[in-house]
């Protein structure tokens, strides 16, 4: 009776006992995505296991994009691109225009109408201080109730970060419980390196805007548009809980360096 009832319980057993991971790949200098992974092509490691990818399947789908804008001092430096930015959404997609300071206040929520979009975005005054991580954690934290595709967040930022009570450990451990992918966009480099873990640790992309200007010789806008709604879905071998401890790699492909970031998905 006892070894009916362990051949009940495996068969009870979903068959995608399995963990899935998000995955962004670009072209570390121009932003473009990279679209011909196999699922061979990947390595990934938890907490410094090895985990074998069982599949890789790439999207290129419709997302909906908070734009946290910079309303600091020197943030106005950056304000004529989010109409540029604003200017790619498709249809089926939604944008919220979010101002930050010390928190972040919402000036316009989800909608698909660019015209809304672009009045919100001019509407935004600035000369605060740029708490960046602050304006992230609050924006993240509710701020996606009236999204219903894949959440992006779009940060527009002169580069520069204040004071913020908010640690990176608190941005990105909400970012992964929210389902949320972060992808800033910077005219500076002050913060470089913050930039990229908060995109590489959430399934993002981060993008050195007049570095991403000179590479390019088409819309920049469109480029970051390109990347946010291009990713991988991994399945990986076991149904284990992905640690904070996640690293992904992809195989070299010669001088092209390549820049790598996860989400878990729940």
């Amino acid at each position: 009776m006892f070894r009916m009832l362990l051949i009940w319980a495996a068969l009870a057993l979903p068959a995608w006992c399995s963990t899935r991971v998000l995955v962004t790949v670009v072209e570390q200098k121009t932003g473009k995505p990279v679209a011909d992974l196999k699922a061979a092509d990947f390595q990934v490691k938890d907490g410094g296991a090895a985990r074998r990818v069982e599949a890789a399947e790439f999207t290129a789908g419709p997302v909906d994009v908070m734009l946290l804008l910079d309303t600091s001092l020197v943030g106005d430096v950056v304000q004529p691109f989010a109409l540029n930015l604003i200017d790619q959404l498709q249809d089926k997609e939604q944008m919220a225009v979010v101002a930050f300071a010390s928190s972040a206040d919402l000036i316009q929520d989800f909608t698909g109408s660019r015209e809304v979009l672009r009045r919100a975005a001019a509407s935004v005054r600035y000369g605060n201080t740029p708490l960046v991580l602050d304006a992230l954690y609050a924006a993240i934290d509710g701020g996606f109730e009236h999204s219903s595709l894949r959440r992006a967040l779009i940060l527009l930022t002169a580069g520069m970060e204040g004071n913020s009570r908010s640690s990176e450990t608190d941005v990105l451990r909400l970012a992964r419980r929210n389902g949320v992918s972060i992808y800033p966009v910077y005219a500076a480099g002050m913060e470089r390196s913050m930039f990229e873990r908060l995109a590489r640790q959430t399934g993002g992309a981060s993008f050195n805007l007049p570095e991403l200007r000179r590479a390019l010789q088409q819309n920049a806008g469109a480029r970051i548009f390109e990347a946010v709604r291009s990713h991988y879905t991994l399945t990986l071998e076991g149904n284990l809980r992905l640690s904070e401890r996640l690293e992904v790699e992809v195989a070299g492909r010669g001088k092209v360096k390549l820049t790598v970031s996860a989400l878990p998905l729940e």
